[in-house]
């Protein structure tokens, strides 16, 4: 019969059986660390329930959070600039009701003599108890004593429109600006009145003309009107 041999383990089976109960060590302390983290067995991560339904509003930069409406600001936010009195805050967006014919009152301010021009203030006035806003150009027509027309509707300079707040006895202004009749040698007239519509509205208002003769017809007899803008224009 042979020999029969002794079975000696090898080194690295050795190796092997002590590593077991190291690996099986280090599964066990990362189940309990990711219990501890909220994480399931099968390491998807758990939000507790009690913080479940909490949100967090985007950063203040001055402006409204979406949710709010446009506008407004949400209760207890201050805008820049706005004292905090513990109360909340309302601003309003929207631009004031149009200014109707009605409300307002037109006048020709002091003249603005310029080189070979002449420039009139056009002058709308709230008479109003409500705030109120013009905005773009208003309409212009020189009249006879008959309330006929004397030359051509004036012609709008290249302007941005700006929507303009009237309180109560505030004023907005227009330009009003033509070359000079004895440089150009236009034709000119002499209007008994100027017939001022403010902006987006068909009832005219009637001002006296007091400033002479203006150019009605022939070469460079153009008149100009600009946008509104706040104040008389002196």
């Amino acid at each position: 019969m042979g020999r029969t041999r002794a079975f000696h383990p090898s080194p690295r089976a050795h190796q092997a059986h002590r590593a077991t109960p190291l690996v099986g060590a280090v599964a066990l302390l990362g189940l309990l660390a990711a219990c501890g983290n909220g994480a399931d067995s099968s390491g998807a991560v758990q939000t507790p329930a009690d913080t479940s339904s909490r949100t967090t509003g985007p950063a203040t930069t001055g402006g409204a959070s979406p949710s709010a409406e446009p506008g407004t600001t949400e209760p207890g936010v201050t805008p820049p600039g706005t004292a905090d009195t513990g109360s909340p805050v309302t601003q309003s967006a929207a631009a004031a009701p149009r200014c109707h014919t009605s409300e307002l009152r037109a006048s020709i301010g002091r003249p603005s003599p310029g080189a070979g021009q002449r420039n009139f203030p056009i002058v709308l006035t709230n008479t109003a108890d409500r705030t109120c806003s013009v905005r773009g150009y208003p309409g212009a027509a020189f009249v006879d004593a008959s309330g006929r027309q004397l030359g051509p509707d004036p012609k709008r300079s290249p302007d941005t429109p700006t929507t303009v707040s009237l309180a109560p006895g505030r004023s907005a202004w227009a330009g009003l600006t033509f070359a000079s009749p004895e440089i150009t040698g236009a034709k000119t007239a002499v209007p008994q009145a100027l017939l001022v519509t403010p902006p987006d509205e068909r009832d005219p208002l009637k001002v006296a003309w007091t400033a002479g003769e203006v150019p009605v017809a022939g070469k460079n007899s153009s008149v100009f009107l600009t946008v509104v803008q706040p104040g008389t224009g002196g």
